[in-house]
């Protein structure tokens, strides 16, 4: 499971968590339905703030429509589960079908692990084109033409070969901002808003931006050891830089989102406001979970140049293994693929307190995992939005 909003449930409160499993559940569903149990690998967290914003800017009076009670599930423990559906989960996973196959194509071509090997790469290729013709049947089906999302991709490999020592690190965030607005902005033509479609584009163009920059820098180490392209390395783009273009587009996005016309706008106020800054401290190892796993949170140690450092140095207190916990390589494309469906197929993701993510690793939730010695400081708002109107302003902080 991929993306870049990955809330803690523990902070949710009980009916936002049911909101925010209704719409992954319903993105899952989706996929098998329009393109088959395959197709489910490429269900992801950021894809499905697509079908909250369409429900979000959907009329009470039509948003029943929207859900339906889903059979039992494996990764579900095998429980019935009321699911979102409608146009807003379809575009969700077309949009999510087109991206993934540009991922493929990306790991391809840079040749990653077992994508070396010559048969191994044409069958991602097949895989990948298969999901890139599935996700523009599935977005036309829903008035959303994918060739905005094809063409950004396309781009982004020319940017990349140019870019160098002193580009513009947003020369190389654009494809993917533009890829971003028009997913965003298609959402309030399905809800019946088109005058939402305007700050929506512009909240999503800062979206695509922050995932873009967070993948560059959570994989800056990474890319560096195996020698990949990373495009804070390539242009000579500081973190501190980073941080403020992050720091920014999330200020760009909550200014965006206060004229948007929402119906019920709790659940995508607190994954685009809060967590969402969440994920940006996550990714610069400024702040974790505040869910106690053990002092270091639900994520595991912060790292990156803003993580707080030992009070000793190697086997002194507080260090007791004397040095770094080693660290373990991510997996391959195709090796985590098999790790992810032997999670799913054994109900982890779902139920167990922890599992080891597939690709890169770390240490993750289960899903429906339950509130155990909760510290308290992971529910700042989830709670609070979850029995009042309070992401309209009546007990949130952040002024948005």
């Amino acid at each position: 499971m991929f993306g870049i909003v990955r809330p803690c449930t523990h902070r949710l409160g009980e009916g936002l968590k049911a909101q925010w499993m209704a719409h992954l559940c319903g993105l899952c569903l989706a996929l098998r339905g329009d393109h088959g149990q395959f197709a489910r690998i490429v269900t992801n967290y950021d894809g499905l703030l697509i079908s909250v914003l369409t429900e979000a800017q959907t009329e009470r009076s039509t948003a029943g429509g929207l859900r339906r009670t889903a059979g039992p599930c494996p990764l579900r423990g095998m429980r019935t589960a009321s699911v979102a559906q409608g146009e807003g989960a379809r575009l969700a996973a077309a949009v999510s079908l087109v991206l993934a196959s540009a991922k493929v194509r990306d790991h391809v071509a840079d040749g990653d692990g077992l994508l070396r090997r010559r048969p191994v790469a044409v069958a991602a290729r097949r895989v990948a084109a298969s999901w890139g013709k599935a996700g523009e049947r599935g977005g036309a089906a829903v008035g959303f033409d994918t060739a905005i999302l094809v063409d950004a991709v396309d781009r982004q490999v020319g940017i990349e070969s140019l870019a160098g020592p002193g580009t513009s690190l947003l020369t190389v965030t654009e494809p993917t901002e533009t890829a971003t607005a028009a997913a965003f902005a298609h959402t309030a033509v399905l809800a019946g808003r088109p005058g939402n479609a305007v700050p929506l584009a512009e909240a999503g163009r800062l979206f695509g931006r922050l995932a873009h920059l967070l993948d560059a820098v959570e994989d800056r180490e990474a890319d560096a050891a195996a020698g990949a392209w990373n495009p804070l390395t390539a242009t000579g783009t500081p973190l501190t830089e980073a941080r403020r273009l992050a720091d920014d587009a999330l200020h760009g996005i909550r200014l965006a989102l206060k004229d948007v016309e929402f119906t019920d706008r709790r659940l995508a106020h607190l994954l685009l406001a809060h967590e969402l800054e969440r994920s940006v401290d996550r990714a610069f190892g400024t702040r974790s979970c505040g869910h106690a796993h053990g002092p270091d949170g639900a994520f595991g140690p912060p790292t990156g140049p803003y993580a707080p450092q030992q009070p000793g140095g190697p086997g002194m207190p507080g260090n007791p293994f004397g040095g770094e916990p080693p660290h373990r390589d991510r997996r391959g494309l195709l090796a985590g693929c098999a790790v992810a469906l032997g999670l799913f197929c054994t109900c982890q993701v779902c139920c167990a307190d922890q599992y080891e993510g597939p690709w890169s690793r770390r240490r993750r939730e289960g899903w429906c995992g339950d509130c155990c010695n909760c510290d308290g400081n992971c529910c700042e708002c989830g709670n609070c939005c979850d029995g009042c109107d309070c992401c309209d302003g009546c007990c949130c902080d952040c002024s948005c």
